[in-house]
């Protein structure tokens, strides 16, 4: 176990840190959580939508999500290739990478000028079911502005203002990115947003099988107990999680049920107990079953932010490169997302289909909120009960050892002052 926290931790972990830090792969990261605040008011229009069924004639506020949750796509395709160019530090092309970005994602998108006059856009293909087109788009048009941005038109001595050289410059990496999509779509007739969705279904469909969900959990428990932050999955689980929401709703809306599992509201609900690796009976633990003083303070301190989804303090006080802990934490990435994937499989909780991002919500009010069923409450009492069973034994070894530690240096402090005394 010491040589592989030893490999983890000089050869591994920094790779894998170099990769999270990579522009590209930090740039989508980005984006997905600088687009969440934008799709947690869809999780506030999902609480208020309860009043509907008991308060006649109660505004129906579903037209503010049409345009957060429901412009997702477009948001991503603009955030993309602005961040790229801000962490290649090459804001020349900034702006209008966002909105070439925006451009091209819709021209993917087959939007176009109808007879009338009318732009006429699907809206699942803007939403978040094309999310995975709005970073085909993004990455693109970045790759475009990063190529053109360390060229100009002019010569560096040039007398012109510096704000019209750059809007001339511009020009050429626009006229790139638009002659390119116009061939594409308009001409070839090519329908690149369904070619995408292709492209990544063997992604999707990995990621919603058993083994991708139950992995995806595991592996963001893994990473985490060696301290690395799980935000490093986010590109894959928050995207693919985005998607299949928006697909179980148009399910629903058709009149069918709800399929996809792997979704950020299931992972929310019964799955991140406590934060990822299902910390918060872990805190109990720490504050009502240990004796060490250390132990007992760290849970009593960390058991409120816990039951609201916030475990840094505890996972870093306690599990980060301590294999008595980081076991049980990897046992529960398995075990607990296995048993979540089954039971909604068999039809015995019913499937998320309302988009609800409310993570910070407290532990139990939030699985209720995802759903609206209360089978689902009775799954999460099984699954808290099941991490605390995981937890209990390891702990219980690890609480002796700090204990153990606690009355050595007790012993070696009250030896220090009776000499101290002595001398006196």
């Amino acid at each position: 176990m010491n040589k592989f926290i030893d490999w983890m931790t000089n050869s591994f972990g920094p790779k894998a840190g170099k990769v999270a830090k990579n522009p590209w792969v930090a740039s989508v990261q980005e984006t997905m959580v600088a687009i969440m605040p934008v799709m947690l008011i869809s999780s506030f229009i999902t609480i208020l939508s309860i009043l509907n069924e008991y308060i006649e004639n109660f505004p129906d506020f579903s037209y503010i999500s049409t345009f957060t949750f429901g412009l997702s796509s477009i948001f991503v395709a603009f955030l993309i290739p602005t961040f790229v160019l801000e962490k290649y530090k090459l804001p020349k092309y900034k702006r209008q990478a966002g909105l070439m970005g925006v451009a091209l994602m819709l021209m993917m998108s087959q939007s176009v000028f109808d007879a009338d006059g009318n732009f006429v856009v699907a809206a699942d293909r803007i939403g978040s079911g094309g999310v995975f087109v709005a970073i085909v788009a993004g990455i693109f048009t970045a790759l475009v502005m990063k190529f053109f941005s360390k060229r100009s038109l002019f010569k560096k001595d040039t007398q012109l203002p510096k704000f019209l050289v750059d809007s001339f410059d511009s020009i050429a990496p626009i006229v790139v990115i638009m002659v390119v999509s116009f061939i594409l779509c308009n001409i070839l007739g090519l329908d690149l947003y369904a070619y995408v969705n292709v492209a990544v279904s063997p992604l999707i469909n990995i990621a919603q099988s058993f083994g991708g969900f139950v992995l995806i959990m595991f592996l963001m428990c893994f990473f985490y107990s060696f301290g690395l932050s799980p935000w490093i999955l986010t590109p894959v689980y928050y995207t693919v999680g985005v998607q299949a929401i928006a697909e179980n709703a148009k399910m629903v809306a058709e009149g069918g049920a709800a399929t996809l599992i792997t979704t950020n509201e299931v992972f929310g609900g019964w799955v991140w107990l406590g934060g990822t690796g299902c910390t918060l009976m872990l805190c109990v633990i720490f504050a009502f079953f240990t004796k060490s003083g250390r132990l007992k303070g760290l849970g009593r301190t960390c058991l409120i932010p816990g039951i609201f989804n916030i475990n840094e303090p505890v996972v870093y006080g306690s599990i980060v490169f301590n294999p008595l802990l980081m076991i049980p934490m990897w046992i529960c990435g398995i075990i607990v997302p296995a048993l979540t994937y089954i039971t909604f499989k068999l039809g015995m909780v019913t499937v998320p289909s309302d988009s609800f991002l409310l993570w910070y919500m407290p532990v139990g009010l939030q699985t209720y909120m995802t759903n609206h069923d209360f089978r689902g409450l009775i799954l999460l009492a099984v699954l808290l009960a099941l991490t605390f069973i995981i937890y209990y034994p390891f702990v219980k070894v690890y609480d002796k050892q700090c204990l153990k530690e606690e009355m050595e240096e007790r012993a070696k402090k009250e030896e220090a002052e009776a000499r101290k005394a002595k001398a006196l």
